[in-house]
């Protein structure tokens, strides 16, 4: 498991605390991550706690959120820079817990798998290499489920870690624990 202890804060949130090895988070107002792509703003406000990533490695973490409002959302970041991340994880939206992707490269899109009103914790998994990523979610049956297979290189200082935002409000509480950061797997799409 990888120490959160070391990272450090990209918008530091409203209220938030280590303990045991979890990190809970309480989000601040209106906060996001988002680029240009069909509503026509920026937004780098979301709350991103950085650990340095590896150059190849798959990551996997555990997370859970009081998911009430229009977007409140947690999960896993991926960041070169303000131009060029990712985030994955749960998304509240239309009444739907979905799991989400978001990818940008300057502009940003968004991919949603629907499910219906999951609680409890939940775990997805990305993997880097060949300057792409494969991200999947750890569904109730316990199989790995494919969420996205997209280009993104990586560079020396690229950051990862958990990550929450809530657009529409402030006081979204996620928890996150078990981040684990190791070599690649060895068939990252079907394993």
């Amino acid at each position: 498991m990888t120490d959160l202890a070391p990272g450090k804060w990209l918008n530091e949130p409203l209220d938030w605390g280590i303990k045991n090895g979890k990190l809970n988070v309480t989000t601040g107002d209106k906060t996001d991550f988002w680029r240009h792509t069909h509503y026509g703003f920026v937004r780098d406000s979301g709350h991103f706690w950085q650990l340095p990533a590896p150059k190849t490695f798959t990551a996997s973490l555990t997370f859970q959120g009081d998911y009430e409002t229009l977007y409140d959302q947690a999960g896993l970041m991926l960041r070169v820079d303000e131009k060029n991340w990712l985030k994955c994880g749960i998304e509240h939206s239309d009444g739907m817990t979905n799991f989400s992707i978001v990818v940008t490269r300057d502009n940003s899109d968004w991919s949603v798998i629907g499910q219906p009103l999951i609680s409890g914790p939940q775990t997805l998994r990305v993997t880097a290499q060949n300057d792409a990523i494969v991200a999947h979610f750890l569904g109730q049956d316990g199989t790995w489920n494919l969420m996205r297979v997209a280009d993104f290189p990586l560079t020396k200082t690229t950051t990862i870690g958990p990550m929450a935002c809530s657009p529409e409000r402030s006081g979204f509480k996620a928890r996150f624990q078990d981040l684990k950061i190791t070599p690649p797997i060895q068939n990252p799409l079907h394993g």
